[in-house]
C-alpha cells in the first residue's frame, strides 16, 4: 500500500529545459508564427490551398477534428476514474489532462487562423446571429467551454506550482461540478464531429457516409484517448527518465480491444445492412484507404486480448501507435479522402499549411516539456534527471 501511495504521487521531473529536441521545437514554432502573420496580413490564399470545394483543409481536418481526439486522454480518463470509480487509474488523470489542455486550446487557435473573417467568430454566439440549430454551433459552443472547463481542472496543478496550496484546495472543492462538465461536454462535441459529416450527403464516399457516424466517432475519440495515454506513459519512460507503469497500462490496455471490436463490428454491419459493402471493392482510391483503416484497427485488438500481451511494453507500444494512426487515418479519410465536392474540385494542402500544423504540434509538445519539469505532474519515482 505504501509502495503504491509514493508512486501515485505526483512530482516534477526537474532537468534543463532548453535541450537539442526543445530548441528544434521551437524552430518550427517561429516559422509557424512568422506564416501565421503572413496569413493575417494577406489573407488564406497568401498561405493555404483552400478552395470553395475544400474550405475546410488540414487545419480543421488534424488540427481540429483529428487534434481533439489525439487530446481525449483526460477525457477517456475521467470515464474510468470518475464515472465507472476506477481509481487505480488515477495516477494518469494529470499528464493526460495536460495533454488535453493544450491539445483543445491550439486547436481553437487553429479555428482562428482557418476562418476567413475570423473577426465575426463572437458572432456564433451573439444571439442576433446565432443558429441553434446548427451542429457546427454545438460543436463551437461545447468545445469553448471545455476548453475553460479544462483550465479549471488543471489549475490546482498551476495553483501549487505557484505555491498557492490555499486556494488550489478551495477550487478542487468546486472540482466534482466542472468533472461532470468535462465528460458531458466531449461526448457532445465529438459525437457532432461526426454528424458534421451526414449533412454532406452523397458527397462522402460510402463507405464511410451513414447515421452511426457520431457514435463511430465517439468510440474512436475515446480509444485515441487510451492509446495517447500508453503512448506518453511509455514515450516518457524512455526518453524522460521515468519507470515504465506496466501493471497500470496493462490494466488500461484491456479497455481498447473491446472497443474497437464494437467499433469494427459496427462498420462491416452497417456496410453491410446499407448495401454498401461492395463499395469495399469498388472505390478505387477510396477501398484502399478503407482496407489500410480497418487493419490499423484490427492489429490492436489482435494485440491485446492476449492478456499475456499487456504486460510487454514493445507490444504495448505497438498497439497503442496502431489505434492512434487508425483514429487520425478515419478521420483524414472521412473529411478529406472520401469527401467529393464535385465540379473537379482538388486539394492537397500547401507548404505554409503544412508548417503551421507542425508549429502548433511544437508548441503543444515544448509546453509538455516544460511543464513535466516543472510541476508535479508525472506520477512514479522519478529517476535523477539529465540533461539531453
Amino acid at each position: 500500500m505504501r509502495k503504491e501511495a509514493m508512486m501515485s504521487k505526483a512530482k516534477a521531473l526537474g532537468g534543463k529545459i532548453l535541450t537539442g529536441p526543445f530548441i528544434v521545437l521551437a524552430l518550427f514554432a517561429l516559422i509557424a508564427l512568422i506564416l501565421m502573420v503572413k496569413r493575417f496580413a494577406l489573407g488564406l490564399g497568401a498561405v493555404s490551398n483552400l478552395n470553395d470545394g475544400h474550405p475546410w483543409g488540414l487545419w480543421i481536418v488534424y488540427d481540429v477534428v483529428t487534434g481533439t481526439a489525439l487530446a481525449c486522454g483526460g477525457y477517456a480518463m475521467a470515464l474510468l476514474i470518475y464515472i465507472f470509480n476506477k481509481q487505480t487509474y488515477h495516477p494518469l488523470i494529470k499528464p493526460a489532462l495536460l495533454t488535453s489542455v493544450f491539445g483543445y486550446s491550439l486547436a481553437s487557435i487553429s479555428i482562428i487562423v482557418d476562418v476567413g473573417r475570423y473577426w465575426n467568430l463572437h458572432n456564433i454566439f451573439h444571439p442576433k446571429y446565432a443558429n441553434t440549430n446548427s451542429v457546427m454551433f454545438e460543436v463551437a459552443t461545447c468545445i469553448s467551454l471545455y476548453i475553460m472547463v479544462l483550465w479549471i481542472e488543471f489549475s490546482p496543478t498551476l495553483l501549487k506550482g505557484a505555491n498557492r496550496p490555499k486556494l488550489a484546495g478551495w477550487v478542487q472543492k468546486l472540482m466534482f461540478f466542472f468533472i461532470g462538465l468535462g465528460v458531458l461536454l466531449p461526448t457532445m462535441h465529438q459525437s457532432s464531429l461526426g454528424s458534421l459529416l451526414i449533412v454532406a450527403g452523397h458527397k462522402v464516399s460510402p463507405l464511410w457516409q451513414t447515421m452511426f457516424l457520431p457514435l463511430l466517432f465517439l468510440i474512436s475519440a475515446i480509444v485515441l484517448g487510451y492509446g495517447m495515454v500508453i503512448f506518453e506513459s511509455l514515450y516518457a519512460s524512455a526518453n524522460l527518465n521515468r519507470p515504465l507503469e506496466i501493471p497500470i497500462l496493462s490494466k488500461l490496455s484491456g479497455v481498447i480491444p473491446w472497443l474497437l471490436s464494437l467499433y469494427v463490428a459496427i462498420r462491416i454491419l452497417d456496410l453491410v445492412v446499407r448495401g454498401a459493402i461492395g463499395t469495399f471493392v469498388t472505390e478505387g482510391f477510396n477501398s484502399v484507404m478503407f482496407t489500410i483503416e480497418m487493419i490499423l484497427f484490427i492489429i490492436p485488438i489482435v494485440i491485446l486480448f492476449p492478456k499475456a500481451n499487456r504486460s510487454k511494453p514493445r507490444r504495448l507500444f505497438a498497439a497503442a501507435i496502431s489505434a492512434v494512426m487508425a483514429g487520425i487515418l478515419y478521420r483524414f479519410d472521412a473529411f478529406l479522402v472520401a469527401f467529393n465536392p464535385g465540379d473537379g474540385w482538388h486539394y492537397f494542402p500547401a507548404v505554409s499549411e503544412i508548417m503551421i500544423t507542425l508549429g502548433i504540434i511544437a508548441v503543444e509538445l515544448m509546453a509538455y516539456l516544460f511543464l513535466v519539469k516543472k510541476l508535479p505532474i508525472l506520477a512514479g519515482n522519478h529517476k535523477p534527471a539529465h540533461q539531453s
